[in-house]
């Protein structure tokens, strides 16, 4: 059996421990209020016979308690409930010292596999995972109710970013770029005028990005289309300037390209500042800055063919990787680059298509860029196109006195994710239980979520001025509240869900892909979403629904489920829950099935969703990629590819490392071997059997195939 702790941390069950505290309190009595060896052995003998897979530390001793006041000893009773308020006034004097020195030791492997943006072997990032360890602790036993903080131990709901809760801040958010950039902004209190150029502009923009996510805690979003005009000011600049200097001896012509050639340098110069300033800058959190550049042409845009060789540029430059301290180029991890699919860049023979087959390259070899389909978020959206905050997360339609949508400048409050799979076990196949356990358990989420919006209501902007003073999110004076930015919907607090899967096989009996089980799947997801719309409509705050943004918690879920319950058959065997309403890993589906019937829930889960297609290299099958680009567009609001990006250490070959006829890791460039049984670039181990072949058109796969290059089945 294991026993949660209150700080949250789960150790093995030691029976000495019941006997302990019972003969501490047996002190404190006369000897015939004490209790006798055998009923100290048969109280503890009780809480084993429970045959419970966990137990809270309180349950314990509720349980102690019981069995002290059926045997009549209620003065000994009495004395044990002092030693537990004593118990508890020692915990709440310091319940951190060991695990804040274990993450200075580097011996907390929780922390160091909690973010892996995170490098815990870093000063800098110790003293910011050492502040989470007091907020989360101090959030655990005062700042929330005992039934939410007893509610997350239990896997009932997760209470995300707890590490961050002391302080008053937010989640994630929409960048105003425009307004700071067009109106000037104020940071470390100097004045950050307008730019004259786009070099400036680029470097003004990568502060900004720093200062905001020195002062939130989750994602945020800078729409590129704000920097077109600032391109346009340095060409005028470079004409003027070569004009004045070479007027009479050169033509009109000739001025033009010489300006161009100055224009494409600056460009090069500008998109690298961002590239090289996001992945070496180090924010207050200890990581480098959680940011999304929003790739979107609008045709009505004036700056629109500036935007279109920005666009090229950064994907360019993202295609090249940027180099390690080996000097070898490697894919980035930010920032993350969100492309938007359009009527003029589909791949069906419009004018930017050309972008959209570069996106395609770098996203075979880098991953990035994820995709929009502008068609399709137009239909959810009320006919608008925006960009996620940071990762998935999407607010909900504002408009502004002047009846204008209004997205740039709002945010995300919290999250709280409900632990679908838990209400499945617990009602059995009972339908109608389930839905009832469902009520209490969004009641609770609810509460923990107005806990968040209760945490941010009366503070001011002077808790941080690059938010709510200088026009990353508003422009308000120094002293004043930022409640109305609070309510009406103009930012959101989001209810998360994990395992649609696992909950209508535990429900139903079958797979969410069938019809029975989609069926109930929507109906599912249709009820949560319709909680989320009652909430908005009671308080007047922008509760959506969002397709969990954690994945770590999929096995956190899954970890505390199974040891609880014990091993269920294709709902906690596995080692984790399906995110949102992903289909399970294992189905056998086509990548065009899996996007299009996952597209049926992105609409309901309008708070944030994204769908993942995992691909092998697809390198040197782009047409391929492109016809899956092309399936996005007419399909699905928002996806992305997940695929494979190794290099060699010895000759610096980017590419993918290939396991050899003897079974091991190879170097295809240099036929460098890795020592024994072990990927030399990542350490993980060969599996057994490395030949496999797609069911559907026989075609032999690569070890990490996910998809048949050839037909898009998917590989068992």
């Amino acid at each position: 059996m294991k026993v949660i702790k209150r700080d949250g941390k789960i150790v093995d069950y030691d029976r000495a421990k019941i006997k302990i505290a019972i003969e501490k309190a047996n002190k404190e009595v006369e000897p015939k209020e004490r209790a006798t060896e055998k009923q100290i052995e048969n109280i503890t003998k009780h809480i084993e016979d429970l045959k419970k897979k966990r137990m809270l530390v309180e349950d314990i001793q509720d349980e102690i308690e019981k069995k002290l006041m059926e045997y009549k000893k209620f003065t000994l009773a009495k004395e044990y409930i002092v030693y537990r308020y004593n118990r508890a006034l020692i915990r709440k004097a310091n319940t951190t010292d060991e695990s804040i020195l274990r993450l200075i030791r580097n011996e907390n492997k929780e922390l160091a596999e909690e973010n892996s943006n995170k490098n815990t072997m870093y000063a800098s990032t110790q003293r910011d995972y050492i502040a989470g360890e007091v907020s989360r602790d101090l959030t655990r036993r005062i700042l929330l109710p005992e039934k939410i903080s007893k509610a997350h131990e239990e896997g009932v709901l997760h209470f995300h970013d707890m590490d961050y809760f002391v302080q008053p801040i937010f989640n994630c958010c929409l960048i105003n770029i425009a307004d700071m950039l067009d109106n000037g902004t104020v940071m470390n209190g100097k004045l950050i005028e307008s730019p004259k150029s786009f070099q400036v502009a680029c470097t003004v923009t990568t502060q900004i990005i720093a200062a905001v996510a020195s002062n939130q805690y989750g994602g945020q979003s800078v729409d590129m289309r704000h920097l077109g005009k600032y391109l346009r000011k340095s060409k005028e600049k470079f004409i003027k300037k070569i004009t004045e200097k070479h007027g009479k001896e050169l033509s009109k012509e000739q001025i033009e390209e010489l300006a161009m050639d100055r224009l494409k340098d600056e460009l090069a110069s500008g998109v690298q500042t961002i590239q090289y300033q996001i992945n070496t800058l180090m924010t207050t959190n200890g990581q480098s800055p959680f940011v999304t550049l929003f790739l979107c042409l609008d045709e009505k845009d004036p700056y629109i063919e500036e935007n279109a060789m920005i666009i090229e540029e950064i994907l360019n430059q993202r295609l090249e990787g940027i180099k390690n301290e080996k000097g070898v180029y490697v894919t980035p991890a930010f920032p993350k680059l969100v492309y938007v699919l359009d009527e003029h860049n589909c791949l069906k023979g419009g004018k930017y298509d050309y972008l959209t087959e570069l996106a395609c390259k770098c996203s075979a070899k880098r991953m990035y860029p994820d995709y929009i389909s502008a068609k399709k978020m137009r239909e959810i959206y009320e006919g608008n196109v925006f960009s996620p905050m940071g990762c998935r997360s999407f607010l909900s339609p504002w408009k502004d006195e002047n009846g204008n949508y209004k997205w740039e400048g709002r945010f995300n409050q919290g999250v709280v994710s409900i632990n679908l799979p838990q209400i499945g076990i617990l009602s059995g196949h009972d339908e109608e239980k389930f839905f009832k356990l469902l009520d209490e358990r969004l009641e609770l989420c609810k509460e923990a979520l107005m806990c968040r919006h209760h945490a941010l209501l009366g503070i001011t902007s002077d808790i941080s001025p690059v938010h709510w003073q200088y026009g990353a999110i508003a422009r308000l004076e120094k002293g004043e509240k930022i409640d109305k930015l609070l309510k009406d919907g103009y930012s959101t607090l989001s209810l998360g869900y994990i395992g649609v899967y696992e909950t209508t096989m535990l429900v139903k009996g079958v797979s969410h892909t069938t019809e029975e089980g989609e069926k109930f799947a929507v109906k599912l997801m249709k009820y949560l979403r319709k909680a989320c719309d009652t909430w908005k409509k009671e308080t007047h705050l922008g509760f959506a629904l969002y397709g969990t943004p954690a994945e770590s918690l999929c096995y956190r879920f899954a970890r505390i489920d199974k040891e609880r319950f014990g091993s269920i058959k294709d709902v906690t065997d596995k080692g984790f829950y399906t995110n949102s309403y992903h289909v399970d890993v294992r189905e056998k589906i086509d990548a065009f099935h899996k996007l299009k019937f996952e597209s049926e829930f992105q609409p309901l889960s309008a708070g944030g969703a994204i769908s993942y297609i995992e691909v092998p290299n697809m390198k040197n099958n782009l047409t391929a990629l492109e016809e899956v680009v092309k399936f996005i567009y007419d399909n699905i609001q928002y996806a992305e590819f997940n695929t494979k990006s190794d290099f060699c250490h010895v000759c610096g070959f980017d590419g993918e490392i290939i396991i050899n006829d003897n079974n091991e890791w190879e170097c295809p460039n240099c036929h460098t071997k890795a020592n024994g049984n072990f990927c030399p670039e990542c350490g993980t181990k060969k599996p057994e059997n490395t030949k496999k072949f797609c069911s559907n058109c026989g075609k032999e796969l690569k070890e990490n195939a996910k998809f048949c290059p050839e037909c898009g089945t998917k590989a068992e």
